[in-house]
């Protein structure tokens, strides 16, 4: 299959329309139809909807675009691989939840550095579904999510020390039911679940994030209160500037890291990594 008609289906998903795709891979729109016709020749089937206002995907362009994002990630990886700088004898890609990149996933990424010089690092940030996805593709070696993936041969599952969600908020006294500067931040189906059978009574926030480090720069900005994992807090509660609220009660998140049994050339430290933890 044809590697560029694949980047040129991916760039008219990402901009919207064929004349965008065009400007942003710096060809003319003919080039595009012309490589779009072909991908859907090959594959027999219709990919993209052109209309006035953009381009939409098929049925059959959405089931391709999961495949097509693997392919050039592949491409790109193998390309990344194949072409290592002298002094580097490995790379190892990592995917890693927003919400998991303070905390355990610096703290991975730093250990590496440290440890392991001669390793090139690449990091990725995704939600938990296209984390599996990327581990079920092959895409990264290493990765921290909330979610565990569906049992895959070739992966190790090793259970984190779980999140502490606790109520915070910009001032101590802030109350710990019906604050109207309450923001709601996304933190999984089983948060959801605790949190609307603890808070019954209360009302929908006015505002919600589902990035808790959008959330805490929100606070500092603005005030409120916010539930929030402890790791990522503990620092500004220690200096005073945010506050866990007395009485409120606490949930937890559970954590994972993720390993693909083929990342030999680091083993030895991931299993000092998470000795430390």
């Amino acid at each position: 299959m044809n590697l560029v008609a694949l980047q040129t289906f991916l760039a008219i998903v990402r901009t919207g329309s064929l004349v965008r795709a065009s400007a942003a891979m710096n060809v003319t729109q003919s080039t595009v139809t012309s490589r779009l016709q072909t991908l859907e020749a090959e594959l027999g089937q219709t990919l993209v909807l052109r209309q006035k206002n953009g381009a939409i995907l098929t049925a059959a362009g959405i089931k391709l675009r999961r495949y097509a994002e693997a392919m050039t990630q592949l491409w790109l990886q193998a390309k990344q691989e194949t072409s290592l700088p002298p002094g580097v004898d490995a790379i190892c890609n990592i995917g890693v939840h927003a919400d998991l990149w303070a905390g355990y996933g610096t703290l991975f990424f730093d250990t590496l550095r440290r440890t392991r010089p001669s390793i090139a690092l690449s990091v990725w940030q995704g939600d938990d579904s296209r984390i599996t996805q990327w581990l079920a593709n092959g895409l990264v070696d290493v990765a921290f999510s909330f979610a565990p993936p569906p049992g895959q041969a070739g992966q190790t599952l090793h259970s984190l020390h779980a999140d502490r969600l606790i109520l915070v908020g910009t001032e101590a006294d802030r109350p710990i039911r019906h604050d109207p500067g309450y923001i709601y931040v996304e933190a999984g189906p089983d948060f959801e679940r605790e949190h609307t059978a603890a808070y019954a009574d209360a009302d929908t926030a006015k505002l919600s994030f589902n990035n808790a480090g959008w959330a805490v720069a929100h606070l500092r900005q603005h005030g409120g209160s916010a539930y929030l994992p402890h790791r990522l807090v503990a620092k500004a509660i220690d200096e005073g500037e945010l506050f866990a609220l007395d009485g409120a009660p606490e949930f937890q998140r559970t954590c994972f890291m993720v390993v693909r049994d083929s990342t030999n050339a680091y083993a030895g430290d991931i299993t000092a990594f998470l000795d430390r933890l």
